[in-house]
């Protein structure tokens, strides 16, 4: 399977995840937080991991530069610490801080995606470009 084909379907794993994520983030500020958030964020924030972290060793295995697996691994320890600030915060029933942090966790999860998007794209790049 081309690397493209294989990354474009961890991102679509990503998608629910990503949606039930950004409903929650639309919560109220001080709307009080229930022990499902708290599962829901954790869920969703490890799915979203793990389909990213995937996507990553794909495009690593498909070729290699100096520095890519740094610059992988740095984007993802910033994604992971962005989820356990989610999770720290829901189970700390701070509805405003949650939301801070998965925004934050939406915004560095686009980003990998442009960054492989950019590398890796499908969108052949023709003679007069």
């Amino acid at each position: 399977m081309p690397v493209t084909d294989e990354i474009q379907e961890h991102r679509a794993r990503c998608a629910v995840p990503l949606i039930s994520l950004q409903m929650l983030a639309r919560e109220e500020v001080g709307a009080t937080l229930s022990r499902w958030v708290v599962v829901e964020v954790a869920r969703a924030t490890g799915t979203v991991l793990a389909e990213v972290e995937a996507a990553g060793r794909a495009a690593l295995a498909h070729g290699r530069r100096p520095g890519d697996e740094t610059f992988l691994r740095v984007r993802l320890d910033r994604l992971a610490a962005a989820a356990d600030d989610a999770i720290a915060a829901a189970r700390a029933g701070e509805s405003g801080e949650m939301r801070r942090h998965l925004h934050r966790f939406g915004t560095l999860t686009s980003a990998i995606w442009t960054v492989q998007d950019a590398v890796y794209g499908s969108r052949p790049v023709s003679a007069a470009s």
